[in-house]
């Protein structure tokens, strides 16, 4: 049986050994069974068989496999936290303007985070900041995968597009109660309507982007 300190090069040996027995004709099943006698573990073994597929040709032939690296999840981490302080930054500078423009009579002019000028400020300064580094960033991953297709299936990239679709879900839905809740409770002013449609506009314009994506890596299979 393998040892552990040397899962690498015995996972190597392994589905060597795999795509040899596929060359010269050997049945899967009688494969594994060999394998497991041998004493690797069965999910080793079913790993290796998967890493083929099951096409008729003379020689094995390798499945696509998922893309991982640390430099990689590192730039697609990168992306999404930047693309958070845009979005958060773009709604709070379009709420402070929906604020000055719009006047509440039952507001007094405190607010907790700040007054209107400090939110403005604050949230221009995160745009500034953030905003050219991450369509830099965006641009960047995009050539890449373009050069390199295999970026496609980069697993980092899809759990992060799904995550941010399951949080820019719960946002508009989030957002749709609280319009409907205020309508009945005969609360709803104009501007808690047109910030409403802000949060609905900046969610609703990152869920399209990655429903788009998820559904375009589904259609090719990635």
């Amino acid at each position: 049986m393998p040892e552990p300190g040397n899962a690498p090069m015995a996972n190597t040996t392994l589905t060597q050994f795999v795509k040899e027995s596929l060359d010269k004709g050997q049945s899967r099943p009688l494969i594994r069974s060999a394998l497991v006698d041998a004493g690797w573990r069965a999910s080793e073994v079913d790993d290796a068989l998967n890493a083929f597929a099951e096409v008729v040709f003379p020689v094995a032939v390798p499945r696509p496999q998922a893309y991982l690296s640390a430099r990689e999840a590192f730039f697609y981490l990168l992306f999404f936290i930047l693309l958070s302080i845009v979005a958060f930054n773009l709604g709070s500078l379009l709420f402070a303007l929906i604020d000055r423009a719009v006047q509440d009579p039952l507001a007094n002019g405190n607010y907790y985070f700040g007054s209107v000028e400090s939110q403005i400020n604050g949230a221009v300064a995160g745009l500034v900041v953030a905003a050219p580094i991450f369509f830099w960033l965006a641009r960047i991953l995009l050539k890449t995968r373009r050069i390199n297709p295999a970026l496609q299936r980069s697993r980092i990239r899809k759990w992060l597009i799904y995550v941010s679709l399951v949080i820019a879900g719960c946002v508009l839905v989030g957002d749709a109660i609280s319009l409907v809740y205020s309508f009945l409770s005969g609360e709803l002013s104009t501007r808690f309507v047109l910030k409403s449609v802000v949060v609905a506009a900046i969610s609703g314009a990152i869920f399209g982007y990655f429903i788009t994506n998820a559904e375009r890596d589904e259609a090719h299979g990635i």
